[in-house]
């Protein structure tokens, strides 16, 4: 899509193109407890269609005939932290927050995305300062740590940092401290349904189609940087735990819902689309809707904005 042509499309749309994804939310006949939208992967940067998508994104979101409860934010804030100078990464964060407070007026919960942490991949040597890695993102953010869990009414929402450093570049897993952390999150919650987010996915279909060529005996490509590598062994975890409704990801910019072992895994696609070029593959710039019942079922609802 021609970048004019994607401004004027945003500016002339009176109102959000609604998809249901899997069950039709208004079929189901189940009383609505509350509603999240998820946004994901927004890569804002000073670029017009950026800067008017993500005002967008979020006047829909706020102006919505079921307005949700708060937004849970699934990482990528910003186009890059990781391989950018210091004064480009403030000015993307002043930017990103900036449009925050002129266009939403509901609670942000943040998960941080591998492109939130900083200098990680500078070629210079950046590692005494403050703000480097993931203390930028907490300072943001007003966390104290990179994971941490809240309670909304009868759910609990459990928020991972699925990025560690590796070699220079990251990999899609949990550390140990925090792998204990989840684990005693979990037993002391199972009075509640339980919805665990992370940015890049725990289980997904749509992170095996990111690459569009095959590997060259035909295999598939699967990068350890865009699917939990740790994923069996969370799986496993999840298995002591039936309360366990639903997973919550974006990072691969693609959309899909997987059933695992009775647990609903919702890859949630880009506020951004093809990083602010249109749509990626077969999926245009999108959020998704939530709603989170008091039985623990779980709907999405995507939507085109």
């Amino acid at each position: 899509m021609q970048r004019r042509k994607f401004i004027q499309n945003l500016s002339l749309a009176s109102a959000a193109t609604v998809l249901p994804i899997g069950v039709n939310a208004e079929n189901t006949g189940k009383k609505k407890r509350f509603r999240a939208a998820f946004i994901s992967d927004i890569h804002i940067k000073t670029l017009d269609v950026a800067e008017a998508g993500m005002r967008k994104a979020l006047q829909t979101i706020n102006q919505s005939d079921i307005k949700p409860d708060f937004i849970i934010n699934g990482g990528d804030s910003i186009m890059d932290a990781l391989a950018v100078s210091k004064e480009k990464t403030k000015a993307q964060w002043d930017l990103f927050f900036d449009i925050l407070q002129a266009e939403n007026k509901l609670p942000v919960k943040h998960c941080m995305g591998n492109h939130d942490i900083w200098g990680w991949q500078l070629k210079e040597d950046v590692k005494s300062d403050p703000l480097y890695g993931k203390n930028w993102w907490l300072q943001l953010t007003g966390n104290t740590k990179s994971y941490y869990s809240f309670t909304h009414q009868n759910w609990h929402f459990i928020v991972l940092d699925s990025t560690q450093e590796n070699n220079g570049g990251y990999i899609a897993l949990l550390d140990a401290e925090q792998f204990n952390w989840l684990g005693a999150e979990l037993e002391s919650n199972k009075d509640k349904h339980i919805c665990v987010v992370s940015h890049i996915p725990i289980v997904s279909f749509c992170s095996a189609m990111f690459f569009k060529d095959m590997l060259p005996n035909g295999d598939w490509k699967l990068s350890r940087a865009l699917l939990h590598t740790d994923a069996r062994m969370i799986k496993d975890l999840f298995r002591k735990y039936p309360n366990i409704r639903c997973c919550l990801s974006g990072h691969i910019h693609l959309q899909d819902e997987v059933t695992y072992l009775g647990i609903q895994y919702f890859c949630n696609g880009a506020v951004s689309g093809n990083w602010w070029k249109g749509a990626f593959q077969d999926f245009a710039p999108a959020y998704a809707l939530f709603d989170f019942h008091q039985d623990g079922a779980v709907e999405r609802t995507m939507v085109e904005y």
